[in-house]
């Protein structure tokens, strides 16, 4: 593994931090703001400046192709600007599923004429896109979905129900998985759509969440009409054009934020555990040396990483371990912060301080990540699998038309 910039990434590594330091705040700066605090409504706005500010000044989507609103940049310069852009508050969390999953696809399969159209004001933060995949009884095993879509001339109409569909409420488009051939194998007969989510027959229901939030959403389709121009790939294909979105979300999920080791061992040497600070107990002990280990576990994977893209590859599956690792280990932080605040650690509104609310926030929010973007047993099948060489895992239902699997609740 080579750590070092070469001189062309020394040189893209001070453009990025001169420019950052021009335009944002650093995180520990008292006048950076409370952005994560902020209602959802105030938030988007911000960062929709702050998309179109990227933009204009040429760092917005740094891979895409310049033509359709990115920088051209190389993977390794990707990285580059995300470690240093991860010192300063910048706000996000809208733009992820456009610009990291609904972009490369449309890049991959839309014509050009609509590439010109939806590229450039999603790079620039104009149109928030999100992600119509997952279904009541299709989440982990996604080829199991029977979101319906029927062809008429050049006109899909579509019926079904997606859930857990992240910003659907304030999303302008969404990309769309459906079952266009039930008799086909079930991952066989899928294809795979774009689609205005102000379209008539389009209904979006919030669900609310255990931290008070309600970022995802329920959404249903009746007799939704969708021109055939808006299909990404062939007919029965979308399981195809399905995996290029997958293999970017892996890459747009990532690694889980919240409280890590330090501001787990900062915890301990400060507050008490039965009579004395908690870092002199063995057992608290333990536990910082196991995350302090999963933590230097996932820098040096990350690094092995980032000297593939310098070299010009492309990461295995084996990045899938990040996510496996950071997710339980985030759960297991924040578990461990809100024993050690007692009641101070128990539902804190979110004017309260910083300290109690990160805990409390990475309590509601581990169990979730756990599960987006592929949960730990899908992402252990990857490694088992594809790492590893183990066999797959064993299917009842290879190999037999999607109408012939026995269901309790067949549509």
């Amino acid at each position: 593994m080579d750590f070092n910039d070469t001189p062309e990434e020394t040189k893209f590594r001070k453009e990025a931090s001169d420019w950052l330091s021009a335009n944002a705040k650093l995180k520990d700066d008292e006048e950076a703001g409370n952005y994560p605090g902020m209602g959802e409504d105030d938030a988007l706005t911000l960062a929709k400046k702050w998309a179109a500010k990227l933009y204009d000044s040429g760092w917005a989507c740094l891979h895409w192709p310049k033509e359709y609103g990115g920088r051209g940049s190389t993977p390794i310069e990707r990285v580059i600007w995300g470690q240093e852009a991860s010192k300063y508050r910048i706000p996000g969390g809208f733009f992820e599923i456009g610009q990291g999953m609904a972009g490369p696809v449309l890049m991959m399969y839309a014509n050009e004429e609509q590439k010109k159209r939806y590229l450039p004001p999603m790079a620039k933060g104009e149109e928030v896109w999100c992600q119509l995949f997952s279904e009541p009884g299709a989440g982990s095993d996604l080829a199991g979905l029977k979101t319906k879509s029927v062809l008429e001339g050049d006109t899909w109409t579509i019926n079904g129900q997606k859930i857990w569909t992240s910003g659907a409420h304030y999303s302008d488009y969404g990309i769309l998985v459906t079952r266009s051939d039930s008799s086909a194998q079930k991952h066989k007969g899928l294809t795979y759509f774009f689609l205005d989510m102000k379209s008539p027959g389009v209904e979006v229901r919030p669900i609310k969440q255990i931290s008070g939030g309600a970022n995802f959403n329920e959404v249903y389709f009746t007799d939704v009409k969708i021109p055939d121009e808006q299909r990404l790939g062939s007919v029965g294909d979308g399981w195809k054009v399905a995996l290029t979105t997958l293999m970017n979300e892996r890459l747009a999920v990532g690694d889980a934020s919240g409280p890590d080791f330090q501001e787990a061992f900062n915890l301990a040497c400060s507050h008490d555990l039965n009579g004395d600070l908690a870092i002199k107990d063995g057992s608290v002990r333990d536990k910082l040396a196991d995350w302090y280990c999963q933590s230097s576990g996932l820098k040096y994977t990350k690094y092995r990483n980032i000297s593939a893209l310098s070299r010009g590859e492309t990461p295995g599956p084996q990045a899938s371990i990040t996510k496996i690792v950071s997710g339980n280990k985030l759960q297991e932080i924040a578990n461990f912060g809100m024993d050690i605040m007692d009641a101070a650690g128990i539902v804190r509104p979110e004017s309260a301080d910083a300290e109690q609310t990160m805990y409390q926030m990475g309590f509601f929010g581990a169990a979730g990540i756990r599960i987006a973007g592929g949960t730990d047993e899908i992402l252990r099948n990857i490694i088992s699998e594809q790492v590893l060489g183990l066999p797959q895992d064993m299917r009842a239902d290879k190999g037999i038309p999607f109408n012939e699997i026995p269901s309790s609740n067949k549509k």
